[in-house]
């Protein structure tokens, strides 16, 4: 709607004592993220594959106030993530380094556009659907398990969310973490509906490790679609305790 027609109705309404705001689409990524935040109520937010800090943004953008504490792998994005928290008093960026299974030395995949990049090669899927992810080159990064960070950086007893976006590593950043998985109240994963990264575990395989861990799903944001074909490629998959309602 042009601008000046967009004052003259709110104009007209306001004539009648009316205020006329914009609100979220009830199923856009913000409105679906906040209503989980409310049902989870976790104290902690885990936030691995943090690229430069977009996800924390929408936590509080989301309403969000408890302790974020956000990991990267990628030496260049990891300094842009520490800037970002350093001015949010209760939100820490960990030591730049991947997780996983174990602890190692290792290559990653560097994307032209950052947020593609990845432990795994990426498939010719990925690359038609998003040319500007192509590879730029390698990193030698450090992997660690989450299990052998999280006492440094973790409080008391709180509530746990624990968002891992890492490109088809998931299911190994999940085999580092198990020592904390029972202060963890919900997983927001990465899903891939058809294979994006070579060696990545199936939708259907993560859901099965999830169910396996104790958590079943509680709904879906729509992510990466490949715009030739329409087709969704990705989600992010929601998942509480099972029978945590």
């Amino acid at each position: 709607m042009p601008v000046n027609i967009r004052k003259s109705v709110q104009t007209l309404f306001n004539r009648f004592g009316w205020e006329v705001r914009r609100t979220s689409y009830p199923s856009s990524e913000e409105a679906v993220l906040r209503r989980f935040l409310v049902a989870m109520r976790p104290g902690t937010v885990l936030d691995v594959g943090a690229n430069v800090g977009q996800y924390g943004a929408s936590l509080r953008k989301c309403g969000f106030k408890g302790r974020i504490v956000s990991f990267e792998a990628l030496p260049e994005a990891h300094a842009q993530l520490c800037r970002t928290a350093a001015a949010d008093g209760n939100w820490i960026a960990a030591p730049c380094c991947a997780l996983g299974r174990e602890p190692a030395e290792t290559l990653i995949h560097v994307a032209r556009n950052s947020v593609s990049s990845s432990l795994l090669p990426m498939t010719d899927a990925h690359l038609q659907a998003a040319p500007e992810s192509r590879l730029q080159g390698t990193q030698r990064i450090r992997v660690e398990r989450l299990d052998a960070m999280a006492p440094a950086l973790l409080g008391g007893d709180e509530r746990i969310l624990l968002k891992i976006d890492t490109q088809g590593y998931e299911e190994e950043v999940l085999a580092g973490a198990r020592s904390i998985m029972d202060r963890v109240a919900a997983l927001q994963l990465e899903l891939s509906l058809v294979p994006l990264y070579a060696g990545a575990p199936s939708l259907r395989h993560l859901l099965d490790v999830c169910a396996d861990l104790g958590f079943e799903l509680h709904g879906l944001i729509p992510g990466f679609f490949d715009p030739s074909q329409g087709r969704l490629l990705q989600v992010d998959g929601l998942f509480s305790r099972t029978g945590s309602g």
